[in-house]
């Protein structure tokens, strides 16, 4: 079969080729860039009505200043380790574990109870 451009001399189909890239490349970062203002950053994440109920509930029982987020997803390996979501809001109750290990903290996830790393946290 013909290709349709098989008429051409060499260096024009090149620039053919080289222009319908160009356009895509250019199709691409638009539709990147669309995608980053769609979709917020984790930081300004909406709640959902659930979380934020959950939210209130720990304002109420700790103070907004004991609230963290959970920056990445924390699956618990250990004993008494939550498994988080990130963008979860939980309650600090202690900056140290049983052992006075200081990078695990005790945090009430609204429910649950349990240990997560906490470098994973960050003030809410």
């Amino acid at each position: 079969p013909q290709l349709p451009h098989g008429h051409m001399p060499l260096p024009s189909f090149w620039k053919v080729v080289e222009d319908a890239l160009q356009q895509s490349g250019a199709q691409l970062r638009a539709f990147c860039q669309a995608f980053e203002t769609i979709t917020p950053s984790p930081g300004t994440q909406p709640l959902t009505p659930a979380e934020e109920r959950k939210v209130l509930s720990l304002v109420s029982k700790h103070g907004p200043d004991k609230l963290y987020q959970v920056t990445s997803n924390i699956s618990g390996s250990r004993d008494l380790d939550l498994t988080l979501l990130r963008g979860q809001i939980v309650a600090l109750l202690q900056s140290s574990d049983t052992k006075g290990n200081t990078s695990r903290w005790l945090v009430d996830a609204g429910g649950p109870r349990g240990f997560v790393p906490a470098a994973k946290l960050r003030p809410y």
